[in-house]
């Protein structure tokens, strides 16, 4: 049987090619991925939050603590 040119499945070649090409971009995007991962890892576990400080001076002007808690606390912190 003749199948012309391109043979039995030629036309799925650009099936093929563009399974090919998702393929390797999903191993690029993995290392990529994965690289940062182990970047951020290896970085300062530090929270960034709100200083400690600045969180116990908002709980005096809410009158939460008191002036001698404050100050107390505020020694713990230096």
């Amino acid at each position: 049987m003749m199948w012309g040119n391109w043979g039995a499945g030629g036309w799925l070649w650009p099936l093929g090619a563009l399974l090919m090409i998702v393929f390797w971009g999903l191993i690029i995007a993995g290392v990529v991925l994965l690289v940062r991962w182990l970047w951020t890892a290896g970085q300062s576990s530090a929270p960034r939050g709100e200083p400690a400080l600045d969180i116990l001076k908002k709980r005096y002007a809410r009158g939460e603590i008191t002036k001698a808690e404050f100050d107390e606390r505020k020694r713990d912190l230096q």
